[in-house]
């Protein structure tokens, strides 16, 4: 798998790139500053050096390069004067248009979901979010083999693969073709493994951590699990989903996961590409969503994750908000207001821990509210059932009545259907 950008990382560090902007007349200009300070910043993490910005406001966008003639010669100008190798669009462009402008301009263009798939393709480490990176990448790449693609190196095994009359870039798209379905037959390989290992946690309270890239996500999960995962200061450090059991009071625990951070306009390609890793969020009890309370669009990022959220049909799981970095930030007037629009959120700061005492009462308040406790009746020699109960839930006490073994158990509701299926005879007790 390798980035979308040409040579090693020590010459990637020397593109020098224009980041250009365009929006629709009366759209705020304050937002599409806001919008090329993070297209800057994913730039950096790229290892391409910014060396200009261009914006341009349009009643309607041009069909074949996004931007009108005039601008594009504006454009072609700025990167001469800047001596810029590259030009980065904040946005999707269709291919063609991604053509256009590179005729135009005589230089690579790259749009935002081109990036976005470099940085996730530098930052892969594990064998799962490799595949899902190359997949997301070949399926991206696919319908831009015409702008001049250079064909895929010849692989072990490929000789013989041409047929007669059929062109090269023909040749290209049957192997890309080719290499997708591969990619997507090994996908579903490490899925079944990740259902084994579900099963094998099923029962226990499932807590995951979601939220804008570079909320600090990592670092509260580093906090609670006392794990030591990469926690750095740039976009998608995480692309693994990791998950620990985290210990409460007493016998109490359950397990915190960390995901991939969203960010706006995610790839399509990608959400589909890394659903298995996104299958943790939408198996969880409770999400906690992290905010970065520091950012002054911390709202517009809120908004973005719940988009992201319903994309992936995880909407309807509960959420506790919490606002991150407030060592960053000490303002109790936003923070009372937040309470108000976001009743029973949580503040805290990952790096000084302040607040983190209470995140970790709010999770003990929320395993709790998912358990019920029961009275089992286990009769003689039902060994098994006692067993199963046992594995399912907390055991408070016990008594013996007729023979007959009365346990009293705390259990997840959800799990209440598996006494049933199991012929255990219980009662529901008033908590």
């Amino acid at each position: 798998m390798k980035s979308f950008f040409d040579g090693t990382p020590k010459k990637k560090a020397l593109q020098r790139a224009v980041v250009a902007g365009v929006r629709k007349k009366g759209d705020y200009a304050a937002v599409q500053d806001r919008y090329l300070d993070e297209i800057i910043s994913l730039c950096r993490t790229a290892g391409a050096e910014v060396v200009g910005r261009f914006t341009q406001a349009v009643d309607r966008f041009n069909p074949a390069t996004l931007i009108g003639s005039g601008k594009v010669e504006e454009l072609a100008a700025l990167v001469k004067e800047r001596g810029a190798n590259l030009v980065i669009f904040d946005t999707s462009l269709s291919p063609s248009q991604q053509m256009n402008l590179e005729k135009r301009l005589k230089l690579q263009v790259v749009d935002r979901p081109g990036i976005i798939l470099d940085i996730f393709a530098l930052h892969a480490r594990t064998r799962e979010s490799r595949v899902q990176v190359e997949l997301a990448q070949f399926e991206y790449l696919l319908p831009r083999l015409a702008r001049g693609w250079k064909h895929l190196e010849r692989q072990e095994g490929s000789i013989g693969t041409r047929g007669p009359g059929e062109t090269q870039l023909e040749t290209d798209r049957r192997l890309i073709r080719l290499r997708i379905s591969e990619l997507k037959k090994k996908l579903k390989r490490i899925e079944s493994e990740r259902m084994i290992q579900r099963k094998m946690r099923k029962g226990l309270f499932k807590v995951c951590l979601v939220g804008y890239t570079n909320t600090g996500k990592s670092s509260i999960f580093n906090f609670l699990t006392g794990e030591n995962i990469t926690a750095a200061n740039y976009l998608f450090a995480t692309l693994d989903s990791t998950t620990r059991r985290l210990k409460l009071s007493g016998k109490n625990e359950l397990l915190v996961s960390d995901t991939v951070g969203f960010i706006r306009k995610l790839p399509v390609s990608l959400v589909a590409s890394f659903k298995s890793t996104l299958y943790e969020v939408s198996g969880a009890d409770l999400l906690i969503h992290v905010i970065d309370i520091s950012e002054s669009d911390f709202d517009d990022r809120i908004a973005t994750v719940n988009g992201v959220l319903r994309e992936i049909k995880c909407d309807r799981i509960p959420v506790l908000h919490v606002f991150n970095k407030i060592d960053k930030l000490n303002d109790p007037d936003l923070f009372r207001s937040l309470l108000g629009q976001y009743p029973g959120s949580r503040f805290a700061s990952a790096v000084t821990g302040e607040g983190m005492a209470r995140l970790v009462e709010t999770l003990e308040y929320y395993l709790d509210k998912s358990r019920a406790t029961v009275m089992a009746s286990i009769p003689p020699r039902d060994g098994d059932k006692l067993s199963l109960l046992s594995s399912l839930g907390q055991l408070i006490d016990s008594e013996t009545d007729n023979g007959i073994l009365k346990v009293k158990v705390k259990i997840p509701v959800n799990r209440l259907g598996k006494l049933e299926s199991k012929g255990i005879d219980f009662i529901r007790l008033k908590d």
